[in-house]
């Protein structure tokens, strides 16, 4: 333990020679590890947010230059910037310090390995450490495994960028990176021996010209060779310099006029090995692998009391048709949450990347036991409002009141910082014949565990309402065997670049027009009106009607199940572009 917190004091207090790059903080301007890393990742994540926002017919006007920002950026890959949020800026800025905390962290870890940093000539060591790392990258990624992605996509940048100031690449006259280091198929050649003389002794403490002419001639690589307890080196070999350096006391190679120039072309590598990591993961998961989501998240939040079955088996059909449908597309969800609830417990919490292992969950639940009627619904949802990213589309699955009414509270202050939408469907049991009519009334009927009817006091249907309302979400109330016709709202959610035109409501309801604007960037128009005992009336800026009574008019298609009437604009309605009225 002594002599790893010694290591830690000393290497970090080595000045390297003014060209070496620091790991996390330097003085008089030089530029760090952090620095570099950094940048590169702003700027390649910029390059990949701006072909996506091309693609989806977005603009994305922010220059890629070093003025970029971390929330200008996240804001600026949003696919709705309006539901860019603080935490979404968290999470992008965490990724990027774990990368550059984990390249800081090679200094420490492998002070004294050559490889690691192209020290004593060990080129072939070090562009193995390369490939090596970058192929654990990839794999990484590949099994969703981003942080473990990121830990060692940090250490493969040190080793990268250090060739840039341990070589002398830079001193050749080369301002673009070396790609043959992250390319295993490609030979290293021009490769000093550990026997060729490449440097002369210093004159008077001034290092700028002490490489060998022959040497630059000949373009032969090298580097300098670094000991912390030894002077000794091959005779006539360049020192990596610095106070620490033992093998520096009779030749160095510290060529700080040199230093911007080797950072500049190191975060150009930076960025051409990132560049190699996209094109092996795709965009979508680079992009999450930086720490930035655009696509939706599928949660589900589902009662697995004995009356549930029907739901659960629903739950499955729609999570498994949105997972076939949008696999491998832009669409995909980023990725799965799944909270069980029932009576006494809830939960475990599951959440993951492969939608294989999330079908196999979800297709694993069960409906039994919940002998009370309330349940832990609140509790469920507080877990998987913790556990999603921000600005999620969550939807809870019950047939019966909450029992842990008093985390109201809590979980509307968790809905309103992470800006996640909650929509519930709340089923019954009942035939048709027994249908409810309105959660407008003194009560609504809703089925015992047991199997006969109870009824829900109007307070508790009333709380799923109220957390609908505060999060922009829905309360649909059907029959169980209506809910199937019910969930295309979930697959409406799944798309990308979903946005909010308008949201109002009412209590109690009355005649009044609503009104909302659409421009030509505006597809697939869906609106969404809920209560009992409605009528409305749909007009476009044209002057052209459509009641509710016409299931298919000249506005669009209506559908209607339980509480919800789902609107589907016609194309030749969207291009209408203007102010439209919606009466109810």
């Amino acid at each position: 333990m002594q002599t790893s917190l010694l290591l830690m004091a000393l290497y970090l207090s080595i000045p390297g020679g003014t060209q070496a790059f620091k790991p996390l903080i330097s003085g008089g301007g030089s530029v760090t590890h952090r620095d570099i890393t950094q940048r590169a990742v702003l700027r390649k994540t910029a390059e990949v947010c701006r072909a996506l926002a091309a693609a989806q017919g977005r603009d994305f006007s922010l220059p890629i230059d070093d003025s970029l920002s971390i929330i200008k950026l996240q804001k600026a890959c949003s696919a709705d910037s309006s539901s860019s949020s603080l935490v979404s800026t968290i999470l992008f800025q965490s990724a990027i310090v774990k990368m550059y905390l984990s390249n800081a962290l090679v200094d420490m870890a492998f002070a004294l390995s050559k490889a690691h940093h192209f020290d004593g000539e060990t080129f072939q060591g070090g562009r193995a450490l390369i490939t090596a790392g970058v192929s654990e990258v990839k794999a990484s990624v590949k099994r969703g495994s981003f942080l473990l992605a990121r830990l060692a996509l940090g250490r493969v940048c040190h080793t990268l960028q250090d060739f840039y100031s341990h070589s002398n690449w830079v001193e050749m006259g080369n301002r673009q990176p070396y790609s043959t280091l992250i390319r295993p198929d490609l030979q290293l050649v021009n490769l000093a021996g550990p026997s060729t003389p490449t440097c002369r002794s210093c004159m008077g403490g001034n290092c700028t010209d002490n490489i060998l002419p022959e040497v630059s001639q000949l373009g032969l690589l090298t580097s300098g060779y670094f000991n912390l307890f030894s002077s000794n080196k091959p005779a006539g070999k360049c020192s990596h310099g610095g106070s620490f350096d033992r093998t520096s006391g009779d030749v160095g190679s510290s060529h700080g006029q040199l230093h911007h120039t080797a950072a500049d072309v190191a975060v150009n590598a930076t960025m051409e090995l990132l560049e190699d990591i996209r094109g092996a993961a795709g965009d979508k998961d680079f992009l999450r692998l930086m720490g930035i989501t655009q696509s939706s998240v599928l949660c589900f939040v589902i009662d697995t009391t004995g009356s549930m079955s029907d739901d659960i088996t629903e739950a499955k059909r729609v999570s498994f048709s949105i997972i076939d449908s949008k696999r491998g597309t832009q669409q995909e969800p980023s990725s799965y949450i799944l909270v069980p609830f029932n009576d006494p417990g809830f939960g475990p919490l599951i959440t993951t990347t492969n939608a294989d292992i999330f079908k196999q969950r979800i297709n694993a639940l069960t409906a039994s036991g919940g002998g009370d009627i309330p349940e832990l619904c609140l509790s469920g949802l507080q877990l998987a409002l913790t556990a999603a990213p921000p600005s999620s589309e969550i939807f809870v699955f019950t047939d019966a009141p909450a029992k842990d009414t008093a985390l109201k509270s809590t979980v509307t202050a968790l809905i309103e910082s992470t800006k996640s939408v909650v929509t519930f469907m709340l089923t019954d049991n009942l035939r048709s014949s027994r249908r409810r009519r309105s959660m407008g009334g003194a009560s609504a009927v809703w089925p015992s565990k047991g199997g006969a009817s109870n009824r829900m006091a109007q307070s508790d249907a009333q709380l799923y309402r109220d957390l609908a309302q505060a999060s922009g979400g829905q309360a649909i109330e059907v029959t169980k065997e209506d809910l199937h016709r019910a969930t295309s709202v979930i697959e409406d959610a799944s798309a990308a670049a979903q946005v909010t035109v308008l949201q109002e409501v009412r209590s109690p309801g009355k005649a009044e027009n609503f009104s909302f604007t659409v421009d030509e960037s505006m597809r697939n128009l869906n609106a969404y009106i809920t209560g009992g005992s409605l009528s409305f009336t749909l007009t476009s800026p044209s002057g052209v009607s459509q009641s509710n009574s016409e299931a298919s008019g000249p506005l669009g298609t209506i559908q209607t199940v339980g509480n919800l009437h789902r609107v589907s604009l016609t194309t030749h309605t969207t291009q209408d572009y203007g102010k439209s009225v919606l009466t109810p």
